[in-house]
Parts: C-alpha cells; structure tokens; sequence
C-alpha cells in the first residue's frame, strides 16, 4: 500500500473522538466496511456494528479471510453485532426480543416515527462496564442509507448520527465509521441530502468510486480521501485520489497511471 494513502487512512485512527463517512458511486464501497471491522477488531477496541446490509455469515467470512474471527469476537464480548435483517423479520413475524427488551429497530412496526430505540441499542454496546479492557469503542453502521428504505426521514437518520455523535465520539472519545451508499436514481433526494449532512459533519470522507471509462481488472476504481481540516478551522480540505485494486486478503493503493499493469 502506498505509504502516503496508508497515513491518510488512518489519521483518523491515530486519534479518539472522530467522525468517518464512507461514499460510493458506480462502485460497492462495502471492502471498506470489511477492512475497518477487522482493523478496530485486531487494534482491541470494543466493536458496535450495525449491519443493515448483509447476513453475520456474510461479514464473518469476509473477515475471516483477513485474519478476524467475528464469531470469537462476538463470544468474547468484544463485537455487539445487530443483524439487521433478522432483526426485520422478527418485527414482521412477531418474534419476541430477548427480556421482553425493544427492538433496536421498532420504527418498522410504526409505533414510533424516531430511531430512539436504535440509539439506546448503541448506547447500552458500547457504555464501558466494570472490568472491560477493551481500547476506545468504535461505532460501524452498514449501510446507513438503508434506513430511509425502511421508513426513516432523513431529519430521524441525522438526530440518530448526531446523538451517537455526542455519546460516542465527545462522552466516550470513541469513533464512528458510516457507510452511505451512492444511489442509481439521480431522483434520489433524500439519499442525497443524507450523504451531504453527513459530509459537512465529518472528520474524514473516503469516498470510491467506479472508473468512468468502465471495468478494468487490474483496477477496480478510484478512492478520493478528504480531510476536513475546515471543521475545526479555516483551513481548506486536503483532497487526495488514488487508485485502487481489490485482492483478496487486501486492497492495493496506488497514484493515477502508477498500476502494476501500466509500468
């Protein structure tokens, strides 16, 4: 990996208390999900992850293969892990929660119009209890765009980030990763208005997006990182884009025109 693209990548890791939203357009940005679970995981820290998109065998044997068990993870008490999917199933089918406790996602059965219950679910993951040794606690949402699909305003989505923002990242000096995926209808406003809110909140964007001139094997699209130096100061962004090529234990980054293929 290139040195340069692996330190701005992590300058966001380097410190507590930050705010990361990951963009996609033409592309699956999800390989960043995968990379940062793993990351957070092996670093020790204490793992909340709301998996809207896919199955916990999905994303176990996507980790598995870069070397994190998230079975192991989960027994441990390291990884609190809401499978979404399952989790709509059980409101539409009338599965009971555990303890007669809320579903994270009660909003589905429209007794409620907030996401209250899924903020308190986070909450209650990630307060530190007596003993834990675990690092800083992490906050993983995929794909928080799906939350509109389900039902949610966009006003709803935003006060969820914004009170996860205050207990995560300022009471607990944690961090937050947020994947919002680009949308195919140019009509699409509300996903819109979703990704910039979020965007003018953030500390660091990664933002992939597929190649214009279409499929490439030996590139599989291009990766913009910005970091928002105006959000603390007068500072304009620091804006810089690579390539780069999906492997299967890895991802490869490398400077326009600088592929393997090409030298």
């Amino acid at each position: 990996m290139e040195p340069l693209v692996l330190c701005s990548i992590l300058l966001l890791l380097l410190f507590q208390g930050k705010f990361m939203l990951l963009r996609d357009t033409r592309t699956d940005g999800s390989f960043l999900v995968h990379h940062f679970l793993s990351f957070y995981l092996r670093a020790g820290c204490k793992v909340c992850f709301v998996a809207l998109l896919q199955s916990f065998s999905h994303y176990n044997i996507v980790a598995q293969k870069l070397g994190v068990s998230l079975t192991a993870a989960r027994e441990r008490g390291q990884l609190v892990f809401l499978e979404g999917l399952k989790s709509c199933l059980d409101l539409f089918f009338g599965e009971k929660e555990p303890l007669g406790e809320p579903s994270p996602l009660q909003f589905l059965s429209g007794s409620t119009s907030n996401l209250k219950a899924l903020f308190d679910f986070v909450r209650t993951s990630l307060t530190p209890a007596g003993g834990d040794s675990w690092q800083g606690p992490v906050l993983l949402v995929d794909d928080l765009s799906l939350l509109l699909s389900l039902g949610a305003s966009p006003v709803a989505v935003l006060d969820f980030i914004h009170y996860c923002r205050v207990v995560v990242c300022s009471q607990l000096q944690g961090n937050i990763v947020v994947l919002v995926h680009g949308s195919e209808d140019e009509a699409d406003e509300e996903n819109d208005l979703l990704g910039t809110a979020l965007s003018h909140h953030s500390d660091l964007i990664l933002w992939a997006e597929g190649l214009a001139t279409g499929f490439c094997k030996d590139i599989h699209g291009e990766i913009k990182i910005i970091k928002r130096l105006s959000l603390q100061s007068t500072e304009q962004d620091v804006v810089q884009v690579y390539q780069y090529k999906i492997q299967e234990k890895n991802v490869s980054f490398f400077a326009r025109g600088l592929s393997a293929a090409v030298l």
